[in-house]
């Protein structure tokens, strides 16, 4: 299993924004520079997290992007599923897999090591909160 660039880069991001903006807007320009990001893709990323109440942005010359949560309420996890989806090894685990991608999906004895795994990596990944990345 691999993560996109959007995954790995929505959470620079938001750990951007919490360590250097002390609360205030961060503009998207300076994450960029920080991060190494493009502007543009950050924006794509942004409305996502946006979306579903992890930032919020304000307009205008002094504006940008802030926490709509406290770091320590923001998990490592919630930002990934939000920018990939489900964190699972393989996709027949994915609930939103219409397609049955194997046939064996019934009598498949690895598929519970793969639930496993999936369960266990969102559990690790739910105990990492974007303050505690900051206090690294």
């Amino acid at each position: 299993m691999k993560l996109s660039t959007q995954s790995r880069y929505g959470v620079r991001a938001i750990f951007d924004i919490a360590y250097h903006s002390e609360g205030l807007e961060t503009q998207v320009k300076d994450i960029s520079k920080r991060q190494g990001i493009s502007p543009r893709y950050l924006e794509q990323i942004f409305q996502k997290l946006k979306r579903t109440g992890i930032i919020r942005s304000k307009r205008g010359p002094k504006g940008g992007y802030f926490l709509a949560k406290k770091p320590e309420e923001i998990t490592v996890g919630e930002v990934i599923r939000i920018t990939e989806g489900n964190i699972n090894p393989v996709l027949c685990l994915n609930p939103e897999n219409t397609k049955q991608s194997c046939d064996r999906v019934g009598k498949c004895v690895t598929r519970l090591i793969w639930n496993e795994a999936g369960n266990r990596l969102n559990e690790y990944l739910d105990s990492v909160s974007i303050k505690d990345l900051c206090q690294i």
